[in-house]
């Protein structure tokens, strides 16, 4: 599965007086969708950090605001897994309203660590191989 797709409400928490998303709301909604889309292959991160011993993390973060999300929108997350390396993960991303408006488009590559000593380990060879599937 290289395509997940997360439904998200947009909520007071996450907007500014005016009703209007934080630019730093979109990081979050992409971070969930991507950590759901790891969920829907088989994994959590828990289990990858306690059992497997490895961690990803952001190394490189793009995003392009182009409309806002207001308070109760209902959005939809996209994470789609478009690069691997040996040690990485490539994702585009985008958040589009109920109406499929695009607000907002990223890229996002996370590395896969040692979850002990943080060093860039290889991607655990079984997510890989569902990942291509």
């Amino acid at each position: 599965m290289s395509e997940f797709h997360l439904p998200v409400r947009v909520y007071y928490e996450d907007t500014d007086a005016g009703g209007v998303v934080y630019h730093t709301g979109y990081i979050r909604f992409f971070e969930r969708a991507r950590t759901e889309w790891l969920r829907a292959l088989g994994y959590s991160q828990r289990r990858l950090a306690e059992e497997v011993g490895v961690l990803f993390t952001v190394v490189e973060l793009t995003i392009r605001y182009i409309r806002p999300a207001r308070l109760d929108d209902e959005l939809s997350v996209l994470a789609r897994a478009e690069r691997t390396g040996g040690a990485s993960l490539g994702f585009a991303q985008e958040i589009r309203n109920a109406a499929g408006e695009l607000l907002a488009e990223g890229e996002v590559r996370v590395a896969c660590v040692d979850a002990l000593d943080m060093k860039p380990r290889r991607l655990p060879k079984d997510l890989a191989e569902r990942m291509a599937a």
